[in-house]
């Protein structure tokens, strides 16, 4: 019985706590099925001075405690609950009780009472909670969404006035649901309330990343289903999914302002396709923390929901991507290609050619994307680095209305922590997809922002841009400006 005295004296020695918190006794692993050999601890060798006890607790008691990283911390000072709990755990193995183990029990009845009727409270509330939430597979996370913005006398070229400041919102609701742990299915809702000019269609320059219109509407706008295969490969299928949730976006420039900056400066590659789709991503086994090959493709049909044009048809909008990267926790670099079918186009577009810059009948297109980054592992007076080239071929009809071939390009700053921790702030710089026809100029981007972390759930990030040589708008040259909050749950 020396090793009990061991545990009271130990207990005596260390704080007294009133309460025991339920990590305090959870975080041990207690019992023989874990435990059947001294040697399963990584800290306890022969020389130590009570290696010949504890090793005869578990042969001759099969009763000991240790951590689920496979430590035992011999030297650290244990909570008088937690020398409770390992007793409790031991009288199940003792078959008789002497003299000296009823005094141990006599120490630790109030302790043993106390973590009783904690146990029992804890099953009721299981209980309760099991009987009252929504789901045991489904998780709810939520995003809200205020943008105050706009660009000052900004007009149309039908003449209408579209630069007064508005205050509007995007709401998104992820229900996920996992069968297995391992698998996805997600489910999202969302609602917004922008107009197409000059935040909400992606067919202009000022397009908000965080800017849908669903006219004040609730609308399902994902729902797939991904799960893995091996532990290399994930297949992903779904009614309304979107290519870039299939592959990755390779950019550390994350400022969350405007849509082209968020697909990485290359929109004809990364153009945020949705609908019925499905496709296949694989990862290159490696450990933890290290950096790995990464590659994907997937199919997405725009229009593949009626049956008039359907997932296959040439009507359906028909969109296939496929990417080949390097990936590591500091940087990274890919190769991304999307082959376009007529009803398809570039995220962003300047030069309103073809309806917006939608491949007419007959069309198609062929656009290549290369993008890096590169971030520093502390935060400091050294920013993160993206960059990015795309261009896009077109092909099939001809004509002074139709979309033609394009490029555009990107580099992105930003740095971390900035004055406080958990702030950040960026400047990013582009030029986006441009017709290549007679009067139409590239467009010069321009982007600053400042993040506040006001708290986990909750930012604020002011934010300036720049656009020049717009063709969607009269006086092509602007700058404009939101603030954007944005609340987590």
């Amino acid at each position: 019985m020396r090793i009990f005295q061991a545990i009271v004296a130990a207990s005596v020695l260390a704080p007294l706590a009133t309460f025991a918190s339920e990590t305090e006794i959870n975080r041990y692993t207690l019992g023989s099925d874990q435990v059947t050999s001294i040697s399963q601890f990584s800290d306890v060798r022969p020389t130590d001075w009570a290696y010949q006890a504890l090793n005869n607790l578990v042969d001759r008691y099969g009763c000991v405690a240790g951590y689920p990283n496979g430590t035992y911390k011999g030297g650290q000072s244990m909570t008088r609950f937690e020398a409770a709990a390992l007793l409790n755990s031991c009288l199940d193995r003792v078959t008789e009780v002497t003299d000296e183990l009823q005094r141990l029990l006599n120490e630790f009845k109030a302790e043993l009472i106390v973590l009783t009727a904690r146990v029992d409270g804890l099953d009721a509330k299981v209980g309760q909670l099991e009987a009252t939430q929504f789901s045991t597979t489904t998780k709810l996370k939520g995003e809200v969404n205020f943008m105050l913005g706009g660009v000052p006398s900004l007009e149309t070229n039908k003449g209408g006035n579209v630069g007064n400041t508005a205050f509007n919102y995007d709401l998104r609701l992820n229900f996920d649901t996992s069968f297995s742990g391992k698998d996805l299915l997600r489910t999202r809702l969302r609602s917004g309330n922008f107009s197409s000019d000059p935040f909400g269609s992606s067919s202009s320059l000022f397009k908000l990343d965080k800017a849908e219109t669903t006219a004040n509407q609730v609308e399902i706008d994902r729902l797939y289903y991904q799960f893995p295969v091996s532990k290399s490969v994930t297949l992903t299928a779904g009614p309304l999914v979107r290519n870039t949730e299939m592959s990755w976006v390779p950019s550390a420039y994350k400022s969350e302002i405007l849509d082209f900056f968020a697909v990485a400066g290359t929109p004809g590659v990364y153009n945020k396709a949705t609908g019925a789709g499905f496709g296949a991503q694989w990862k290159q086994p490696t450990q933890k923390g290290k950096g790995g090959l990464v590659a994907s493709l997937n199919y997405v049909a725009q229009e593949g929901e009626f049956s008039d044009s359907g997932v296959f048809d040439s009507d359906g909008g028909l969109n296939v991507l496929a990417q080949i990267g390097y990936r590591a926790p500091q940087w990274g670099v890919a190769v991304g290609y999307r082959y376009g079918g007529e009803n398809t186009r570039p995220r962003t577009y300047n030069g309103l050619l073809g309806a917006n810059g939608t491949l007419l009948d007959g069309q198609e297109s062929n656009s290549v994307a290369l993008n890096a980054y590169w971030q520093p592992v502390q935060s400091g007076w050294v920013p993160s680095v993206s960059a990015g080239y795309g261009y896009n071929s077109v092909n099939g009809t001809t004509g002074a209305t139709v979309a033609t071939n394009s490029d555009s390009w990107f580099v992105g700053l930003q740095w971390s922590d900035v004055f406080v921790a958990g702030n950040s702030a960026g400047v990013a710089v582009g030029q986006a997809p441009s017709a290549e026809t007679a009067g139409v100029s590239d467009a010069t981007m321009l982007e600053i922002f400042y993040k506040f972390q006001v708290t986990d759930n909750i930012s604020i990030t002011p934010a300036l841009f720049y656009v020049d040589n717009n063709q969607r708008y009269q006086d092509s040259n602007k700058w404009g400006g939101v603030v954007q909050t944005k609340f987590t749950f």
